[in-house]
């Protein structure tokens, strides 16, 4: 059965309550701050608290350049003051009992998700849904975790979440109806635009267009065929990208893109998804992206990317 929800028909309502976010890094921290600017109660866990304070430094500084430039523009803006006094941070997941919506956003480790999940199935027993940030382990292996595997749902944001208006919802193999209703309602609630996976394949729709993507781009580097910066300058002005294949990469981690790509290898057979050796290199490297200083640019300067 096809669930979804056609254009100009009434959204079924999400029930009232605060919003748990778990994880607080880059993705966790964006959208515990969508979130409470839609005006919900939010919970942010963490193991540590130094990954919450650093999640609540880099959520105040995102408001404010909203702020600023919103006043730049003559528009209106979130109050930062409000909307960080929405969010609670928390090391105890106890605390996200009695959520309305929990959205998991932990690193990509298939045990460690299904070990929450199942945390999570017998604390959030009220919960609307359970989702999972993942952006390529299946659905139905982490609802399979729980009890209650027809209220596990995907829900794949964008980074960095505050600006990216899409939102994957994937379907589990057991996931009901009103699960992937109530999570497309979430997402509109919260500013973002939904597209439905139907099939919880490996890469889901946007994971497994831009792997091939990167790939390809970083073979034709690796060959020589051009530079990192004009592949990327070529995607931007010839295909109206607003970054290009190889400066997103280098945002999300070089590293994390390389178990992705893997996974995916191994889940499809598919030699499309077979990483070039130049990835590895640069991993093995260090050279992980923005978050080093160098992957395929160059970020020690203050310009950043091409």
């Amino acid at each position: 059965m096809t669930a979804g929800i056609r254009p100009g028909a009434p959204r079924p309502p999400v029930p009232d309550g605060p919003v748990a976010i778990v994880g607080a890094g880059t993705m966790g921290a964006g959208l515990a701050q969508i979130a409470a600017s839609a005006g919900r109660r939010v919970v942010l866990h963490s193991r540590t608290g130094t990954r919450l304070d650093q999640a609540r430094t880099g959520i105040e500084d995102s408001l404010r350049r909203l702020a600023r430039r919103a006043a730049a523009d003559g528009t209106k803006a979130p109050d930062p003051a409000v909307v960080l006094g929405r969010i609670h941070t928390t090391t105890r997941l106890e605390d996200c009992a009695g959520a309305a919506v929990v959205i998991e956003s932990i690193a990509e480790d298939r045990t460690a998700k299904q070990e929450l999940f199942a945390r999570l199935d017998r604390l959030c027993a009220d919960a609307a849904f359970l989702a999972s940030n993942t952006s390529g382990i299946p659905i139905g292996d982490i609802a399979a975790a729980t009890a209650r595997p027809e209220r596990v749902v995907g829900t794949h944001f964008f980074s960095p979440v505050p600006v990216m208006r899409l939102c994957e919802i994937v379907r589990g193999p057991r996931t009901g109806d009103d699960t992937v209703a109530a999570a497309r309602t979430f997402a509109a609630e919260i500013g973002k635009e939904s597209v439905l996976v139907e099939r919880d394949t490996p890469g889901f729709i946007t994971t497994r267009l831009l792997t091939v993507l990167i790939l390809e781009a970083v073979r034709m580097v690796e060959e020589g065929t051009c530079t990192a910066a004009d592949l990327d300058r070529a995607c931007r002005l010839g295909f109206g990208h607003p970054m290009g294949p190889l400066a997103s990469v280098d945002l999300s981690g070089l590293d994390v893109f390389q178990d992705v790509a893997a996974a995916l290898h191994r889940a499809t057979a598919n030699p499309v998804f077979r990483a070039p050796a130049l990835l590895a290199e640069l991993v093995a490297a260090g050279h992980h992206g923005r978050k080093t200083g160098r992957g395929f640019h160059d970020y020690t300067a203050t310009t950043g990317a091409p």
